[in-house]
């Protein structure tokens, strides 16, 4: 760990992730006090984790992250070994066994598991970037198989979304022929089609359905989705203010601190409020791009893409799904949206690519000496 380095740190970066960290706190505290009553609970949790995964951000910043690349096959074992104990011991949290319960928190492997993704895939992608397409698609292919299919067992289709896209996108980037980007899409359509008759519960099919419909069912299915769009109407310009939201305060909205917290920004906070969350996320995600163009390192570079492309699929999905233009998966808005597990491990990876800015730029003078 190299202290020294405290000064290179990408401070715009930095200060953009607390930013959102500080609205998320802002409107999980606004939440809590609603028609039911005040519960600052989730407020109390949401901000201890993020003292603990600002702590970690800083702590993994300043490790060298090139050292990563010797501990894969570990980080592959344990991951697959985690999400297959919580498939046996964990405990059932609306409707999936993704959750490992410690007293009053609970832990989420498959949060964690999207970064080693990343770190494997990067380490692959940087040794193999002149590799026969096929040969990449396919050994890439078995890495991601075993966590894809545990994690669909549990079942969690949106990280095992998040986790395709991101495999599929860094093979993108790493610059497979078109013809190979045709194939895996007509494969993905074919594995989506058996995932439909053979994977998917009835919960989730009545998710897309909604997608596809949402007045298919107002009361129903369609009614997370229906009162979202409702609230985010009703912010108009500047919003209702902190605390005055008729469909977050007066508890229409489900979910309104985890996956439908954008639609609490939009009616508190208003069109405002969603711009500065929506500029913010643009700065951190040209940063993002700079620091790819920078790096010297393809390793580092390849971490860093596949960072952008996790979190940018993150925020689309999220507002998607709040907004009524992508089917409801349970996907967390960054750093805003209440949970300890997707917070810790989205501040990690940050502290990655902090890691990957303060060193990669100068990799070729760093061989040299």
């Amino acid at each position: 760990m190299n202290l020294n380095l405290f000064g290179k740190i990408d401070k715009a970066l930095l200060v953009s992730v607390l930013v959102l960290i500080s609205i998320g706190l802002i409107i999980i505290l606004s939440t809590s006090y609603s028609s039911a009553g005040t519960d600052l609970t989730n407020f109390k949790k949401q901000f201890t984790f993020s003292l603990i995964g600002v702590a970690a951000m800083f702590v993994v910043s300043f490790l060298n992250y090139r050292t990563l690349k010797n501990y894969t096959g570990i980080f592959y074992i344990f991951a697959c070994f985690i999400l297959l104990a919580v498939l046996f011991s964990g405990s059932l949290v609306r409707g999936t066994s993704s959750w490992f319960s410690f007293g009053s928190f609970n832990f989420q492997p498959s949060e964690f598991v999207k970064i080693v993704v990343i770190i494997i895939m990067a380490k692959y992608l940087s040794r193999n970037a002149y590799a026969n397409d096929i040969k990449k698609i396919i050994i890439s292919g078995i890495y991601i198989f075993l966590p894809v299919i545990l994690i669909l067992s549990q079942p969690d289709f949106g990280s095992a979304m998040v986790i395709v896209f991101v495999w599929f996108s860094m093979l993108f980037a790493s610059g497979i022929k078109k013809k190979f980007v045709l194939l895996m899409m007509i494969f993905g359509l074919i594995i989506a089609s058996a995932s439909w008759v053979y994977v998917l519960k009835d919960y989730q099919k009545d998710r897309v359905i909604t997608f596809v419909n949402p007045q298919s069912d107002p009361k129903g299915s369609g009614y997370n989705v229906n009162q979202s769009i409702i609230a985010i109407g009703s912010g108009e310009f500047w919003g209702k203010g902190l605390g005055h939201g008729s469909q977050s305060q007066l508890n229409f909205l489900p979910e309104k601190h985890t996956d439908f917290i954008f639609a609490v920004i939009a009616e508190e906070m208003g069109f405002v409020g969603v711009m500065l969350v929506l500029i913010v996320f643009g700065v951190i995600f040209f940063r993002f791009f700079k620091i790819i163009e920078e790096t010297q390192d393809n390793f580092g570079k390849f971490l860093v893409i596949g960072t952008t492309l996790m979190l940018m699929f993150h925020v689309v999905v999220n507002i998607g799904m709040n907004i009524g233009v992508m089917p409801v998966t349970g996907i967390p808005l960054p750093f805003i949206s209440y949970g300890g597990s997707s917070l810790i491990s989205f501040l990690i990876i940050i502290g990655i690519v902090q890691g990957v800015y303060m060193r990669g730029r100068g990799y070729k003078i760093e061989k040299e000496e």
